[in-house]
């Protein structure tokens, strides 16, 4: 079976990233400083081969999409399965603002793990298996092909570790950025990670480190 790469990117920085706000399935504008980074990476991915053009559907991955397609002319197809966990009761708020509102929810995600289904949203367990059959759907629809997925930190982080094969009970020790150009390949039915995190394309300091909820 020939080899597909899927290069999977977390959409630009947005105001809700900076001010600690667990976004899920709402959604705030990319910051001037996202726009930029999605615009160097559009830059970047022009260097790269690729056949399409995938992204959730929600707003600040599209718009970090739209800055791609700007410049490499590739259309946007749009994936609700590619979305961030649904946070529920959690979204809109920071994580002062979950504690002091939600203290018991929180404390049971803490001790109940990935399998914990937030009130009003979802599991780790449930956003990590509609995130894996996408992207496995991708990669059959495109055989021997390169293709490019903007997505969310949490999509990024929960293939990393499908991949690698890391438990998503362990504690994360690893990062996930803005824009950052992560490349897996898939070949013989097996997920490879091929490049991590690379942010060469952005000026020093301009990636911001991802955040669980």
């Amino acid at each position: 079976m020939p080899r597909t790469q899927i290069i999977i990117v977390r959409h630009g920085q947005t105001e809700w990233n900076i001010r600690g706000i667990r976004q899920g399935y709402l959604d705030s504008r990319l910051t001037e400083k996202g726009v930029a980074q999605a615009r160097a990476l559009g830059q970047r991915l022009a260097r790269e081969k690729f056949t399409a053009l995938y992204s959730s559907d929600l707003g600040r991955a599209v718009q970090t999409a739209q800055e791609i397609g700007n410049v490499t002319g590739h259309a946007i197809v749009t994936d609700e399965r590619l979305r961030e966990r649904h946070l529920g009761i959690f979204q809109g708020l920071n994580a002062e603002e979950i504690n002091s509102k939600y203290a018991v929810e929180r404390q049971l995600m803490r001790t109940q793990g990935p399998g914990y289904v937030i009130p009003g949203g979802e599991s780790m367990v449930q956003q990590v298996e509609r995130n894996i059959a996408c992207l496995n759907e991708l990669a059959a629809k495109h055989q021997g092909e390169q293709i490019v997925v903007v997505t969310h930190g949490g999509v990024v982080s929960g293939f990393f570790r499908h991949t690698l094969e890391i438990s998503l009970e362990a504690p994360r020790r690893f990062e996930f950025v803005n824009t950052g150009i992560n490349v897996f390949a898939h070949e013989d039915g097996n997920w490879m990670l091929l490049t991590w995190g690379d942010v060469s394309h952005l000026a020093p300091g301009a990636a911001s480190e991802g955040d669980d909820p």
